[in-house]
């Protein structure tokens, strides 16, 4: 019912997922990422507890395929599932149960890894990945944006468009951002323009928040008040 996009990114590090299907709220279930250890996107019928349980794991160091081998084989429903795993180091494993919808199946590449389920077809996934690579130089959240909207024009979910979610983790336990569009004709287009209203206020007022360095944070208003004006004046 969903495809998505894990991914790190080069420049800064962070790890990113990027979901879409045509169901309700697919951001509260599917993306899920230990910050700084990797991510881990649980679908088809969906396992809530590879997700939960899977980031432990990561947190811990346990490859990709050591954590798919331990959620699937504690799971009767295994063959209803798809998951797919990229750790921090860029290590990839995947697993697609035999009674997934087709079209099913997943794909990897230098940084990134792909899965879905009933898809109108590979090229779904061929492009998804395609636009990923031909967009490097955007930055890390249209990025990953940009790849799910390539898949999209190739079809997506065969059933058609409700959600969308993007999650991005840096260093620290909370989000840099979390973007989610639970019920919308067209959920892709509704989360590029989320991702862009973030660019502006949010991703300058983050910078102040607390963080395990800085347990405070900063919180002089007027400083982030200043700090927040002359960013948004720089974009002008």
């Amino acid at each position: 019912m969903t495809w998505s996009i894990i991914a790190r990114d080069p420049f800064t590090g962070q790890i990113g997922i990027a979901v879409a299907t045509r169901f309700f709220a697919v951001g509260a279930v599917v993306p899920h990422i230990a910050p700084m250890a990797g991510g881990i996107a649980t679908q088809a019928l969906v396992n809530p507890y590879y997700g939960i349980d899977g980031v432990n794991l990561l947190r811990e160091g346990k490859s990709p395929r050591e954590i798919i081998a331990a959620l699937t084989a504690a799971d009767e429903g295994r063959e209803s599932r798809q998951l797919h795993i990229m750790d921090a180091s860029g290590r990839i494993a995947a697993h697609t149960g035999h009674e997934c919808v087709d079209w099913c199946g997943h794909l990897d590449g230098e940084g990134f890894s792909i899965a879905g389920n009933m898809l109108v077809g590979a090229q779904v996934l061929d492009d998804t990945a395609e636009a990923y690579m031909a967009h490097a130089r955007l930055p890390f959240a249209q990025r990953l944006i940009a790849a799910m909207k390539a898949g999209e024009a190739a079809g997506g979910d065969k059933r058609g468009k409700q959600s969308a979610a993007l999650l991005i983790h840096g260093v620290e336990e909370w989000p840099d951002l979390d973007l989610r569009v639970d019920d919308h004709v067209d959920p892709l287009a509704e989360l590029e323009r989320l991702e862009a209203i973030s660019r502006e206020r949010w991703v300058h007022f983050r910078q102040f928040m607390p963080t395990r360095k800085n347990p405070a944070g900063i919180t002089d208003r007027a400083v982030i008040d200043a700090s927040v004006q002359a960013a948004i004046a720089r974009q002008s």
